[in-house]
């Protein structure tokens, strides 16, 4: 991996993963999506990690698509999309299908696939001065990194398509409003508060928190019925856990639980 792009480290369970392109407001190039891929599959297996967390370096968290490697390469643009976008989709799924929280802290742009991004993760906290955009509208292209996907069940289809189809500009009140952020707080804030509610989650049931992700992320493919079995099943599962005990414990006993994560 290389550092200078993108940042990974592990510290008390908080995996935090950090775009470290500052200098084009950290625009993905294709060795970022690919160290991307790796360091979210990485965080996604690492049974020491119990929480990620997803920033960036700089001006931006992420505005996007690196634009100029587009225009730099019209002619074999088709093939070339279909392949870093292949790894970009991995690095989402991996986020997805990890059963631990997943954080985004935003600032400056969040443009393209950065939305994208942050609408993988599970919360999302942003600075006050943060603008939004899907963007993708504006150079003639449709979202990937799972906009389509995401959107839809956060804001709902109306305004997906909306914030799709005329990629205007949004601040973080708005994002609020509309459910992509669940925090707002000032810039000068904002690493405070993602170390306060990332600790929260390290102290937390991580299986619990686990089984909780994976019901939600199938919650609308699912029949009621079908739905009730599985919660049951998670339930069950999570009833044989050191943490379920402790915390039915600590319950009885009138103490604040001390989780472990198993």
């Amino acid at each position: 991996m290389n550092a200078e792009t993108l940042g990974y480290a592990v510290v008390e369970g908080v995996a935090t993963i950090t775009l470290n392109r500052p200098q084009v407001m950290n625009a993905l190039d294709a060795g970022m999506i690919k160290e991307l891929r790796v360091v979210c599959e990485q965080a996604r297996d690492d049974k020491a990690v119990r929480a990620i967390v997803l920033c960036g370096n700089g001006p931006a968290f992420l505005a996007g698509g690196d634009v100029a490697l587009f225009h730099a390469n019209l002619p074999k643009l088709p093939d070339m999309v279909l392949s870093l976008a292949g790894e970009l989709h991995h690095a989402i799924v991996a986020l997805r299908e990890a059963a631990k929280p997943v954080l985004a802290s935003v600032h400056g742009a969040v443009a393209g696939a950065g939305v994208s991004l942050l609408a993988a993760a599970d919360l999302a906290i942003a600075a006050a001065e943060t603008k939004f955009t899907l963007a993708y509208s504006k150079i003639a292209t449709s979202p990937d990194g799972g906009s389509s996907y995401f959107l839809p069940r956060i804001v709902g289809t109306r305004k997906a398509l909306e914030l799709m189809m005329l990629s205007d500009t949004f601040d973080a009140a708005t994002a609020l409003d509309l459910g992509l952020v669940n925090w707002v707080v000032p810039a000068g804030e904002l690493a405070a508060a993602t170390d306060k509610i990332a600790r929260r989650l390290v102290a937390g049931p991580t299986v619990a928190y686990g089984e909780t992700k994976a019901l939600v992320n199938r919650t609308f493919e699912r029949p009621l019925t079908a739905q009730l079995d599985a919660e049951a099943h998670a339930f069950a599962r999570c009833a044989g856990t050191g943490d379920l005990a402790e915390g039915v414990t600590a319950f009885v006993e009138k103490r604040k639980p001390v989780f472990k994560g198993d």
